[in-house]
């Protein structure tokens, strides 16, 4: 998204999320979190019951820009989706395994320093694979940092909508198939924990994130709006969840924001628009840091809550340092294009490599040139 393209309260719930998500581990895995909970246990055990809530921020804001992008007025995809699977690929697995990497050197290095269950066990190749492919959840492989699981469902989410899109190919049947999968989703998939590693259990969030961008055209406002609603609520009716009702009041404020032309004009806020930016990447390296200041804290024999407490604010400060760095020379648009740039000569070589030596064997086993 371009300068002049971003929405200030798309960064701003970007932003506020990103930060919640993030205080929510720094509450939740180490001697820090275990020592500091003692000064303040009503804020950290809040973080920890609630903050995390802040992933369906996420969600709703991903369906609300797949539909943005990929049926701004409600129509079907009517080219293959395998070049949109593959660019979305690529967007999200370059800083994944970036961060991946970065999280087993710390891993290891918090691994001399301290005993603690908050350290994922030794990388092994395949849970490198598995991390690769985005199915680390789905064949129940461990995770090699905290949070990562998301990565994987996005890249499902995203390939489960643009999967409904494409199969529509009327206008009015691809919102209907996706607006059918989020229904689903809200009354089935999502009362059912089992599901928690597909993107089926996750659908009704993304899905109001897509209908709250259909809704907020002038033409459909009140058809969407009342239909979003009145299913959602029936939803919580059949089975009330906090995380359900998050969900729609972040697209209810989506779609009501860009009718009335908010969406581009407010919070003016350059901090948030900042964080908000960088979102991604702190949420990527964030926890490698916090396994180094829990190693740090366990080394230096502080047992005060206090200092607890001290080194957990350095460690968000220095997270969002860190999530600063890795935009700039991974996550950004134009480091993307660098990587991948080198991805494809680098594959290219290998290619070419590859026809070298067949045609050498080829050569000294048959003789031929």
């Amino acid at each position: 998204m371009s300068q002049t393209q971003r929405m200030p309260l798309i960064d701003a719930f970007k932003a506020i999320a990103s930060q919640l998500i993030v205080l929510h581990h720094l509450s939740s895995y180490g001697p820090l979190a275990a020592t500091a909970r003692e000064l303040l246990p009503g804020t950290l055990g809040w973080l920890y019951d609630y903050a995390r809530m802040a992933v369906q921020v996420f969600l709703v804001i991903g369906g609300f820009l797949a539909a943005r992008g990929l049926s701004a007025n409600g129509q079907a995809l009517a080219g293959s989706p395998l070049p949109l699977l593959w660019k979305r690929y690529l967007r999200l697995v370059i800083p994944f395994l970036a961060a991946i990497a970065i999280a087993v050197v710390c891993s290891a290095v918090a691994d001399r320093w301290m005993d603690d269950t908050a350290i994922p066990e030794r990388a092994t190749l395949s849970q490198w694979l598995a991390h690769v492919a985005l199915l680390q959840g789905v064949l129940g492989v461990a995770s090699l940092s905290a949070g990562v699981w998301y990565v994987a469902i996005d890249f499902q989410l995203f390939a489960l909508m643009v999967l409904l899109l494409w199969i529509g190919r009327r206008n009015l049947v691809a919102p209907a198939l996706v607006l059918a999968a989020a229904v689903a989703s809200l009354f089935w998939f999502n009362r059912d924990t089992g599901w928690n590693n597909w993107a089926l259990y996750f659908f009704g969030s993304y899905g109001l994130g897509a209908a709250a961008w259909w809704a907020s055209d002038r033409r459909r406002l009140a058809a969407w709006l009342g239909v979003i609603t009145t299913v959602t609520i029936a939803a919580l009716v059949v089975d009330f969840r906090l995380r359900i009702a998050l969900a729609l009041g972040i697209a209810l404020t989506l779609g009501f924001s860009r009718r009335g032309g908010l969406l581009e004009r407010w919070p003016d806020f350059q901090p948030l628009a900042f964080l908000g930016r960088i979102s991604y990447s702190v949420f990527l390296v964030h926890f490698p840091i916090l396994l180094l200041t829990n190693g740090l804290f366990t080394l230096s024999g502080l047992e005060s809550p206090a200092a607890a407490i001290a080194v957990l604010v350095l460690t968000w400060a220095a997270s969002i340092a860190a999530g600063l760095a890795f935009y700039r020379w991974i996550e950004s648009p134009a480091a993307n294009r660098r990587i991948t740039a080198a991805l494809g000569w680098l594959a290219g070589r290998l290619r070419e490599t590859s026809r070298q030596a067949w045609r050498l064997l080829r050569h000294f086993a048959f003789g031929r040139g």
